[in-house]
Order: C-alpha cells, then sequence, then structure tokens
C-alpha cells in the first residue's frame, strides 16, 4: 500500500515486527523499527526521498564507501509526552552538523526539506514504535554514505541517505572508570574530528580496547600533539567540575560540536552554576583529584544524556571521584530530558513537536 505523507512517498511493509517487541525490557540500538527513509544521490542531486520498508541494501563491491571511507552520520531521539505528542530535541542542529560533516567529507549536502520532512513522515508511520516507559526514547541514526562504484580514489558521484530508528531503554553505562590517553589520538587538527565521520569512531575501538584490558571502560582523549590538554570522554564531549565550576574544552578541528554539550552549557548558566568554556589540562585535573577540588566528571552526548565518570588512570595511578548527594550531572540530565519529554517548560525553544 502506497501513500503520500508531506509529499513523501511511502511504501508500507506488509508484516510488522512490533508485536514481538518486548518493550519493557529494550537493550539500546538492538532493534529496528518497521520502515526507513531512503534517498538516493545521483546525476548530480538528491532524488526525492521515500519511507520503505526496514530492509538489507545491496551494494557492488566497489562501492566507494568500502574503499574510501565517505561515511557520516547523526544520533537523534524521539519521545512521546503523555498526551500521545511525539517530540524531537533540536532537530535542525543536527542537520546542521550533518551537512557540516557532508562537507568536509567531499559529500553533497542535503536539503532541509528533505531530511525533516522525510524524518517527520518516517516517525508518523512508526509512531507505535516510540516507547513510552521511563527513561526510553526512539533512537534515530540519520547517516549518508558513499554508493558510487569505482577503485580511483576520488570522491564518488553517487550516494544513499537513509534514517533508520530503533526503540531503546534507558542508556545505562554504571560506574565508568576511565583512561586518559598518553599515545593514541582521536583528531588532528585540520582533521575530521569535528564531523560525525563512521572513520572517527573505528579509530577509537583499538585504544579502548587497550583501555578496557587494563580495567577501564572507556578513554579519555588528550590532544594530538603534546597529550596535555583533554578533549573528549570515548564518544562524547566532557565536562570536569572543579570545586563549583564546569569546565569544558572548546569546539575545535579536533572536538565535536556536541547538541547535548551546547544545551548543558546553557542549562548551566541559567541554573547559576560558573561555566568555563577552555582548554583543560591533564596536569589541572590530576592535581585537582590529589588536593580533593575535583568534584565530578562526566561525559555528554545523545545516547546517555550525562554519563558520571567514578574515576580515572593516567601513568599508573587510579584517581577515585568523591561520591556526592547532590551532583550537578544528575539536576542537568533531569533539566534535559524533563525538557526533552514535555515534563517542563522549554524556554530555549528546544523542543520540536512533529
Amino acid at each position: 500500500m502506497n501513500a503520500l505523507i508531506n509529499d513523501i512517498e511511502v511504501i508500507k511493509t506488509k508484516t510488522t515486527k512490533i508485536n514481538d517487541v518486548d518493550f519493557d525490557h529494550l537493550s539500546f540500538g538492538k532493534t529496528f523499527s518497521d520502515h526507513m527513509l531512503e534517498c538516493d544521490y545521483k546525476d548530480g542531486k538528491w532524488q526525492a526521498p521515500k519511507v520503505v520498508p526496514y530492509a538489507p541494501i545491496t551494494l557492488d563491491p566497489s562501492a566507494k564507501i568500502f574503499h574510501y571511507g565517505q561515511s557520516i552520520f547523526e544520533g537523534m531521539k524521539a519521545y512521546k509526552d503523555e498526551a500521545d505528542n511525539v517530540l524531537l530535541f533540536r532537530p535542525l542542529d543536527n542537520f546542521k552538523r550533518l551537512n557540516i560533516s557532508a562537507k568536509r567529507l567531499a559529500i553533497p549536502e542535503l536539503p532541509e526539506a528533505y531530511f525533516m520532512e522525510g524524518l517527520k513522515a518516517l516517525l508518523k508511520v512508526d509512531s507505535d514504535w516510540i516507547p513510552k516507559r521511563n527513561g526510553s526514547s526512539l533512537y534515530i541514526r540519520p547517516f549518508v554514505f558513499a554508493t558510487g562504484k569505482g577503485f580511483h580514489a576520488s570522491p564518488a558521484d553517487e550516494y544513499k541517505f537513509i534514517i533508520c530508528t530503533a526503540p531503546s531503554g534507558a542508556y545505562f553505562a554504571g560506574k565508568v572508570k576511565v583512561l586518559i590517553e598518553e599515545k593514541y589520538s582521536r583528531s588532528a587538527n585540520g582533521g575530521v574530528g569535528f564531523a560525525k565521520a563512521g572513520g572517527n569512531y573505528a579509530g577509537q575501538f583499538y585504544p579502548t580496547q587497550l583501555a578496557i584490558e587494563k580495567g577501564y571502560q572507556q578513554v579519555i582523549w588528550t590532544d594530538d600533539n603534546t597529550h596535555e590538554y583533554i578533549e573528549e570522554a570515548g564518544a562524547m564531549n566532557i565536562f570536569v567540575r572543579i570545586n563549583d565550576t564546569l569546565i569544558t574544552g572548546p569546539t575545535s578541528d579536533r572536538i565535536l560540536d556536541g547538541i547535548t554539550r551546547k544545551s548543558i552549557i546553557e542549562l548551566a548558566k541559567t541554573e547559576g552554576i560558573p561555566v568555563e568554556v577552555r582548554k583543560i589540562t591533564v596536569s589541572e585535573v590530576v592535581e585537582a583529584a590529589k588536593n580533593g577540588t575535583l568534584k565530578e566528571m562526566f561525559g555528554a552526548g545523545t545516547a546517555a544524556v550525562i554519563s558520571p565518570i567514578a574515576g580515572f588512570g593516567y601513568k599508573d595511578e587510579d584517581f577515585d571521584l568523591p561520591e556526592l548527594e547532590n551532583t550537578y550531572a544528575s539536576s542537568l540530565k533531569k533539566r534535559i530530558t524533563d525538557i526533552q519529554t514535555n515534563k517542563a517548560e522549554d524556554p530555549f525553544g528546544w523542543r520540536y513537536k512533529v
């Protein structure tokens, strides 16, 4: 059965999978909804997007994604409030960042209408897949990759834009211990660290695995030149609280302009929390841990929103953070999630009703 929603063609699946899903026990990003948005770039322009049944895709072995890594993505979430309204959080920021990534990897930029109207059409078709259980959401993964054929080292002439969704439970990482990296780098000046390119994450896996083998769960990335400055926490932006001041590094060629990061900075300022956006030295964090002024460290990103760090290792020495009753991490996470799920007022205009 075909239909048109906001001028987006919709081809519905013949058989839904939703009745086989236990929405009370959802893992993160492992269960996939019935449909996906699909849009191809060919003949020098993006073709009309359409919603189709979620299914495998076929690619030629010479497709340039396999050989030269032209691949970018975003991470978003959709929520339902008590009135069953479908809500997004700062979706235009995701769209803009996708195109920033596209430009850096020589991928054709997407029209805003294709992204936003396509996403809305997909969410309307699969609205029953958006869980309402507290802490759950519909994770949204927009991505673009090269489908054009050929072994020549050059940008592809064809691409595919897809949005897939996955109903997911709360992202609980538990108490995370991290290792401050002294050798490997996530990115470099002039590189693609600010883009959400697939290769950025592929390059993180090996150093992270080395940290796991040492008993840590994640890596704190430092600058590529001196390894003296703290930059990111795994695949997340990082915040450090020294005394009552919240500190995070400035965005750059190496640091992703996280949407959760930006939201935390604005929220903290409205709550009267002193915020500093500046370079953070490893020595400063170690000294603060030793003298007791280091109160909190946490990662910030779409999946977990905020992930507290319980301790860190550096130069064969471990440091535990204090267990506080009232933390910036818990209060800021509640503020953000309450806005996302329409449980609180949104003075910033971040919440987007579909």
